[in-house]
């Protein structure tokens, strides 16, 4: 197979969230040098990494000693442009659905231009909603149904060894797309809530579902960066327009 740039892999961010036992940490440290990914990212971990987490990494304690820790998910994947959550559960709101093998394919495909990363909840609740909405795509382990139960460790391990595949496939094509960064389409989302508030397309009082539905429709259709800036350019325009109305009224 033909191996590409090792660059690719150290683009991957494992991320995170909410851990609650430090073993776990050093467990999918490991579980991601074993695969030769180097980046994780701890969001508001609700345990240090301590002696077991380094005792459980066997060998993998760069990882822990290079992890970088934030208080949201919003900081920990602000310059990546492609960010698949894990999730285990059926969501009331469908999303864009990836199995792990699609996901290291996915991965590969975009690391080329911009940091990527995946994105792992609690150990007993995984992601909350609004986590998963901050995600292109949602990846699920088709595990057993009569006995689904993946540790936070063994999950990593399985996506991180389709990541290693892909990297290692002939198949992979390196995408030519520019698509913005999680912290552009944050910037985008907010700049789009404000002015339907005050267009009053939205309600503040009775707000419903508009803003979930809408970020699903952007991260299905997944503008590209000159597009994105249209859309904004747009939202201005609007904003100006309404402020115009306003002083002359």
């Amino acid at each position: 197979m033909k191996q590409q740039s090792p660059e690719y892999l150290q683009k991957v961010k494992v991320v995170l969230v909410g851990t609650t036992h430090p073993g776990n940490i050093g467990s999918v440290a490991r579980a991601m040098k074993t695969m030769g990914l180097t980046q994780l990212v701890l969001v508001d971990p609700q345990t240090e990494v301590d002696g077991k987490s380094f005792a459980l990494a066997a060998g993998a304690a760069d990882i822990l000693n290079n992890a970088i820790i934030v208080d949201t998910l919003v900081e920990g994947v602000a310059d990546c442009s492609l960010v698949i959550g894990a999730s285990a559960r059926s969501r009331t709101l469908p999303w864009p659905m990836l199995d792990p093998r699609q996901t290291g394919l996915k991965l590969m495909t975009e690391v080329a231009n911009s940091p990527v990363a995946v994105v792992f909840g609690r150990e007993n609740s995984g992601l909350s909603n609004d986590e998963l909405q901050m995600c292109q795509y949602h990846v699920c382990i088709p595990a057993n149904p009569e006995y689904s139960s993946l540790n936070l460790a063994m999950a990593v391990q399985t996506i991180c060894y389709e990541i290693r595949m892909a990297w290692l496939s002939e198949e992979i094509i390196d995408s030519s797309e520019q698509y913005p960064t999680a912290q552009q389409m944050h910037g985008f989302y907010e700049h789009l809530e404000q002015t339907l508030y005050q267009t009053d397309f939205i309600i503040k009082a009775h707000p419903g579902q508009i803003m979930n539905k809408l970020r699903r429709l952007f991260n299905r259709a997944r503008p590209e960066e000159t597009e994105l800036n249209i859309l904004r350019g747009i939202l201005t325009a609007t904003q100006r327009s309404i402020v115009n109305k306003s002083n002359k009224d």
